[in-house]
């Protein structure tokens, strides 16, 4: 009996270890198990060579697909620049490749013009930039392996503290005479006209060659070389905002404004024969009896345009150097033709036998007409309800010299060779 306790005990405690020892073998069989699975998911069977499943590219040879581009995109001035000049300060390039991209825009989402260089190693601007304006660049280039590199950068334009604007002519939306000018006169001298005049663009619709002129330091005109033609749509682009007319004096003006020519008229005065004929469209619709300049204060020949109508107006010969000779409160139906003075006007003091027969003016253009410029059916009247700024007035036949081109808006007295020059 004492035999049985023991052998119980023994076949007791060889049934637990032998379910450790099946525990054990379990095991090792799902770790066996799990290291096939962890082979499959690795790629299966070693490749021949024994190097572990790895190729060459992942031992360090052969070409890298995920390398970075070799291409470096430089752009001036540097990201978070401010107080940068309008002019010559924005630069783009790239070394070890070529710039494919490159936007220039401010905070409105203008862009600005440029263009990349044919070896696409730079960017430089077409224009200038405007004053006190955030700009933001945004630059590509691309390596010889075709890898894109980029860059982007942000930079404000400087506060000038002396500016200057253009005071232009024709009105915008105005309809003027084949001879009107676009005439442009700046606040400030300007000792830079060529970047100036860059910055003005005009252009015409039917297209037609048209160049600029300066007169003096401070005025700007265009015109083509022969009167416009009747109904064509001219446009103006001032992009003066930042241009540096004079040595810190910048443009601060951007305005884009249109005219269109109307009809074609251009009268002639012939001041010996002491006629004016007004022609419109290629027919003399009208020969007017004038009276011109008188022998010691003639009349100025050449071709002149209407820049201003006043129905009345007060004509005092002290301001054109005639001192107390005349002052006359309310001349009916002028018209300006010179800066210095010289007016096609209504005449009601002289006799009618004056008109088509003695020169008695102190240069201007005279036609008969009423005071008060209350009858529309003198002659003045007439003429001046059928004129509108830009019409053309030819003065021919004048013991006088011809009238200097910058003498009102009287390019057209200027030969095209010389305007171009």
């Amino acid at each position: 009996m004492n035999g049985q306790p023991i052998s119980g005990t023994s076949v007791g405690t060889t049934g637990r270890r032998g379910r450790r020892r099946g525990g054990v073998r379990l095991q090792a069989l799902a770790a066996g198990a799990m290291l096939l699975v962890l082979t499959a998911c690795g790629g299966g069977e070693t490749p021949a060579g024994g190097n572990g499943g790895q190729g060459p590219a992942a031992q360090g040879g052969g070409k890298q697909d995920n390398a970075a581009s070799q291409a470096v995109v430089t752009i001036l001035p540097k990201d978070g620049a401010d107080a940068v000049a309008t002019s010559g300060a924005l630069k783009v390039t790239a070394a070890q490749g070529k710039l494919t991209t490159v936007t220039v825009a401010d905070s409105k989402g203008t862009k600005v013009e440029g263009e990349i260089a044919a070896d696409g190693a730079s960017w430089t601007p077409t224009a200038h930039l405007a004053a006190a304006t955030q700009y933001k660049v945004h630059a590509v280039a691309k390596d010889a392996e075709g890898r894109e590199s980029a860059k982007d950068t942000t930079f404000t334009t400087l506060v000038p503290k002396n500016t200057f604007i253009g005071h232009y002519t024709p009105e915008d939306g105005s309809t003027v005479g084949v001879g009107m000018p676009v005439s442009i006169n700046f606040t400030r001298g300007i000792t830079d006209p060529d970047a100036v005049e860059k910055a003005i663009k005009v252009t015409a619709v039917p297209a037609v060659e048209i160049e600029g002129h300066w007169f003096g330091n401070d005025r700007l005109d265009f015109r083509p070389e022969n009167y416009w033609a009747a109904g064509t749509k001219v446009t103006v682009e001032l992009n003066l905002d930042g241009v540096e007319g004079r040595p810190g004096v910048y443009g601060k003006q951007k305005k884009k404004v249109s005219f269109t020519i109307g009809r074609r008229q251009v009268s002639t005065v012939d001041a010996s024969a002491k006629t004016m004929k007004v022609e419109r469209d290629g027919k003399i619709i009208k020969t007017i009896p004038i009276t011109a300049g008188a022998p010691s204060t003639t009349t100025y020949n050449g071709q002149m345009v209407i820049s201003e109508k006043f129905k009345v107006t007060r004509m005092n010969g002290a301001t054109v150097g005639f001192g107390g000779e005349y002052d006359i409160k309310d001349v009916p139906h002028a018209m300006r033709l010179s800066q210095s003075g010289t007016f096609v006007h209504g005449n009601y003091w002289a006799s009618a036998g004056t008109f088509g027969s003695a020169n008695v003016s102190h240069g201007c253009v005279g036609l008969q007409d009423a005071r008060g410029a209350g009858d529309s059916s003198m002659p003045a009247a007439w003429f001046y309800d059928r004129s509108i700024i830009g019409d053309v007035v030819v003065v021919k036949n004048s013991k006088d010299k011809q009238i200097k081109p910058e003498n009102g808006l009287n390019g057209w007295n200027m030969p095209w060779s010389e305007w171009i020059a």
